[in-house]
């Protein structure tokens, strides 16, 4: 009897999973396993929400399992060494996984290919619509500028690309479970509790299912709703995205089926997604580097009192601060915030894009390199964009036109929660007897704007134009 495993990775999920289908097709006996990356685990933090979610989501990939017939196989260690260990214990004649685009984790793979000598090893699609070549050109080039690759994306789309993989048909095959391995608990991982919980996040394939059926009685407001931190109108689907306990052709599916405006826009934000890894795939050497080579040259201001200020929420714009304070509260962002945090960042700080980067890939639990390497070259003028290098949001006129009566911004900048509506967005310019009246003096309170907009732009404006001349 022919046998096969399974590694999940950010596949997270028993329904519509192309490696596991492969396998089961393919192979009598099928076995099914995740590895925490110790590589990826042991730098981090000892209280990292990702982790919480990740075991959360595993767990019930294993209940899953166990109710199909099959079992979870779960190991802690270095996958490189951890894989090749489980196919000789199993004696499986192949590896199945669905494909990861990052750089790291391309090499990975191909190592542990070259350590299984003589055991297949097979990767398909998974995680996004369209991959690799399969939306390029018409020189046949990959593509640098978002909207022609939607225009191509959405002509090639045919109805095979959304439809699921179907596993339970097949689950016969699974192989039963071998011995009673308990799962490991987050202590055994060597990570405490987080607050995950306290967020209300729901988890796994049932939460992310939860949070769509959500969505979806909301979707024909999304185009309207987006842009506003104040209001419910995205998704909340990232994190789920991220670790594939919801499947991309579900969502797409759906979205594609709508005729209303919101369900398009939302499409394509899907479509981003899809362009994002394709960017990464053909340029990994954007993963440290500006997609644009030119504005590898740039010169980035050196200013450690500012990237902190920037990081705790104390720059002295409200918009700004309250969005790094929902990140560290919660673990997320809201889209439009991003823009403006990163703008906020590049254009106003004049720090380096990697700094924004590097503290986003930390704290978001939906972190996915493709998405935050793209979104962060995007804000800094330096990635794929149509848009040119000047355009530099006002955190005060983005605040102003996206939330409006400043409720995002007393739900996280509280000390700010007495403050008229009239200088919510910029409290500075209240005098010290209207600081009196409503609680708060501005340097004391709440600090001062750390920098001038307009004088910060003109410094950006010349920064870029440098490299032009």
């Amino acid at each position: 009897m022919s046998a096969a495993l399974v590694w999940f990775r950010r596949d997270l999920r028993t329904h519509d999973h192309a490696a596991l289908h492969h396998a089961l097709r393919t192979h009598a006996r099928v076995y099914c396993t995740f590895v925490f990356d110790a590589t990826i685990l042991d730098p981090l933090p000892r209280r990292d929400r990702r982790v919480e979610f990740i075991l959360r989501a595993v767990e019930e990939v294993a209940a899953a399992l166990r109710e199909m017939g099959g079992a979870l196989i779960v190991r802690h260690g270095d996958p490189v060494v951890e894989i090749p260990r489980l196919v000789a214990e199993l004696g499986v004649e192949a590896v199945y996984v669905n494909r990861d685009y990052e750089p790291s984790a391309i090499a990975r793979d191909a190592e542990i290919h070259h350590r299984l000598a003589g055991v297949d090893f097979h990767d398909f699609k998974d995680q996004v619509i369209f991959d690799r070549t399969e939306v390029m050109t018409q020189g046949g080039m990959p593509f640098s500028v978002f909207t022609p690759y939607k225009n191509v994306w959405l002509k090639r789309l045919a109805p095979a690309d959304l439809e699921p993989w179907p596993v339970e048909k097949y689950a016969a095959r699974l192989a039963p479970p071998r011995k009673a391995e308990p799962l490991p608990a987050l202590q055994d991982l060597g990570f405490e509790p987080t607050d995950l919980g306290e967020l209300a996040l729901p988890t796994g394939m049932s939460g992310a299912q939860t949070l769509f059926r959500d969505f979806t009685d909301r979707i024909d407001d999304y185009a309207a709703a987006r842009d506003f931190p104040a209001v419910k109108g995205c998704s909340y689907l990232s994190a789920h995205l991220r670790f594939g306990t919801i499947s991309i052709r579900q969502l797409a599916a759906y979205a594609h089926a709508q005729s209303s405006r919101g369900a398009a826009t939302w499409l394509s934000e899907l479509i981003w997604r899809d362009f994002y890894h394709v960017v990464l795939w053909h340029h990994p050497r954007v993963a440290t580097r500006c997609f644009k080579p030119a504005c590898d040259a740039l010169r980035w201001d050196t200013a450690p009192d500012l990237f902190t200020a920037w990081c705790a929420g104390r720059t002295g714009y409200p918009l700004v601060d309250a969005a790094m304070r929902q990140l560290a509260f919660s673990g997320w962002m809201h889209n439009r915030l991003r823009m403006v945090a990163a703008s906020f960042l590049t254009k106003d700080l004049g720090l380096d894009w990697r700094q924004g980067e590097a503290w986003f890939a930390e704290k978001l639990i939906d972190f996915d390199m493709a998405a935050n390497n793209g979104g962060w070259q995007w804000a800094a003028s330096t990635g794929c964009d149509a848009q040119p290098w000047f355009r530099i949001f006002n955190p005060v006129t983005q605040a102003e036109k996206f939330d409006a009566e400043g409720r995002f911004i007393r739900r996280y900048v509280p000390e700010l929660a007495s403050v008229p509506q009239k200088f919510i967005h910029a409290p500075w310019k209240m005098s010290a007897a209207e600081q009196s009246a409503c609680g708060v003096r501005i340097g004391h309170d709440y600090p001062a704007p750390v920098v001038d907009h307009a004088a910060a732009r003109a410094r950006t404006l010349a920064r870029f134009g440098a490299i032009r001349d």
